[in-house]
């Protein structure tokens, strides 16, 4: 079976099971589909590889608009692999129903991208404890030295300093599905994104 599956991140909301408030994440979990097939004996590794969220035919680059005919899907704006065991069962242009993955009780990784914070100073960014806020310090959120002076008078790679924080992969592990409701899966707890991102949901690879 397949491990994973592209889904739409649609919002939080909460549910009650046994009395007890848990808050969840919807993700929508529809219309993917099946794009390629690949085998160990021509591709070097056996996977699937997923589509999902139509576009328009005249905005999908030729090579694509092939590709996708040769799957009898409709050209799809996100694609992605994803491996499995005994995926004999998958054929090109197949849709994917979320029930068939995945089940209450299974335990995912979820990975995204964040949401865009725009520029963020050191305190923000790294967390930094900032310097003394009494009446005439001059140093009150700055970073402080960044570097030697004679040598090797250049700053190290690597340097935390302020900068654009956010829109960036991040992957949250070991997240519990608590619900499958007709296409869309409630995962207990919050994911990376923003309201109709795209994320990777797939079996957990360090289960707890």
């Amino acid at each position: 079976m397949i491990e994973g599956l592209l889904c739409k991140k649609i919002g939080m909301t909460r549910i009650f099971i046994e009395g007890a408030e848990v808050p969840v994440t919807a993700i929508q979990a529809s219309d993917c589909h099946v794009t390629q097939k690949k085998v160990k004996e021509k591709d070097g590794y056996d996977a699937v590889q997923l589509g999902l969220s139509t576009k328009k035919e005249k905005a999908t680059p030729k090579a694509m608009q092939g590709h996708f005919k040769k799957a009898g899907t409709p050209p799809l704006r996100h694609l992605a692999e994803f491996g499995g065991d005994s995926l004999d069962e998958y054929k090109a242009g197949q849709k994917i129903e979320p029930s068939a993955v995945f089940k209450a009780g299974d335990i995912v990784d979820v990975r995204g991208v964040s949401k865009g914070k725009g520029f963020m100073g050191v305190m923000r960014r790294h967390n930094f404890s900032g310097g003394a806020e009494s009446h005439g310090s001059m140093f009150n959120r700055a970073p402080g030295s960044i570097g030697s002076s004679s040598y090797p008078s250049r700053v190290f790679k690597g340097m935390r300093m302020g900068g654009h924080m956010g829109d960036a992969p991040v992957t949250v592990q070991n997240l519990k599905i608590v619900g499958v409701k007709d296409d869309v899966l409630l995962v207990k707890g919050a994911v990376p994104g923003a309201v109709g991102a795209i994320v990777m949901v797939k079996k957990a690879s360090k289960k707890k």
